[in-house]
């Protein structure tokens, strides 16, 4: 086994067998987390390579360049992995669960507005607690929000400071 370098991207293993950091996550570690969490195809992956940075953050990247790759940002970090519970970034969640199928609690246009302001709220849901994608009934379809923490009936905004706005 070889160290981490938290300089560098490096490409996830396909397999936990192919494994050569310890503790990095396999891509099929991955997207089976995305599928199991929240419904979604594992084909909507397809096309897409994911890499660590660091000590638990993946990125997903529409190429395949080789490895290793010394820069600072390289596609779309989509996960944080390395922790007890694995985390969806908002970013993640926005760009892979349009067709999520489980986990989803679509808000009401005010809670909506409460949600991406920030805000935590009571919900009424009777699903998993842990991480949800926050969602809104928009122009007739459902669209993902960004990631809510659930727990003893309340929702917590996971969206960054950065990105809140209030209506």
């Amino acid at each position: 086994m070889r160290d981490n370098d938290s300089t560098q991207f490096d490409r996830l293993p396909e397999t936990a067998a192919d494994r050569e950091v310890e503790g990095r996550p396999s891509r099929k570690a991955v997207v089976e987390w995305w599928t199991d969490r929240f419904g979604v195809e594992p084909s909507i992956f397809d096309g897409y390579t994911f890499w660590e940075k660091g000590a638990g953050r993946v990125w997903a990247l529409p190429a395949n360049p080789d490895p290793p790759i010394p820069v600072e940002a390289l596609g779309l970090n989509v996960l944080r992995t390395r922790q007890e519970h694995w985390k969806p970034t908002t970013a993640g969640v926005q760009r892979f669960c349009q067709k999520a199928t489980r986990n989803v609690v679509v808000l009401d246009r005010e809670k909506a507005e409460r949600f991406l302001a920030g805000e935590d709220q009571e919900v009424d849901w009777d699903g998993d607690w842990g991480y949800l994608v926050a969602a809104h009934d928009i122009a007739g379809g459902v669209e993902p929000i960004g990631v809510g923490l659930f727990t003893y009936g309340s929702l917590q905004s996971m969206v960054p400071k950065g990105r809140r706005r209030e209506f």
